[in-house]
């Protein structure tokens, strides 16, 4: 399929896709005879953990640190594993710190809302 398509079908725009095969984080697409990418379903796989990484706020480097682990083989799982497991940590803070601020929304909401409903009686 073609950039257009993947991006679709990935809800990254096409820019996006293009970055990330210019950092790095995908091999190179291989091209049809008009030198349009041809994206594999393998390819869209990939698209998929790499843009959930991302958007989890895992830093460029350490995906293109993955990328390059995944691409050198099956010798890299144990470096793999550590990196998404402290990847993972952190995002686990992250959700924590914001279930907290949440949590303070909350409060605010029901305190404003029965002000509200008060100014309005």
């Amino acid at each position: 399929m073609r950039i257009a398509e993947a991006a679709q079908i990935s809800g990254l725009s096409a820019d996006t896709i293009r970055f990330y095969e210019k950092s790095g984080l995908l091999e190179p697409i291989p091209r049809d005879l008009s030198g349009h990418r041809n994206f594999a379903p393998s390819d869209m796989g990939w698209l998929d953990i790499i843009s959930k990484l991302r958007t989890t706020g895992m830093p460029m480097k350490e995906m293109q640190l993955f990328a390059e682990l995944n691409a050198l083989g099956e010798h890299t799982i144990p470096q793999r594993y550590d990196l998404l497991k402290a990847h993972q940590e952190r995002v686990a803070e992250r959700r924590a710190e914001i279930e907290a601020c949440e949590k303070i929304l909350e409060h605010k909401l029901a305190v404003y809302g029965k002000m509200k409903k008060e100014m309005n009686a």
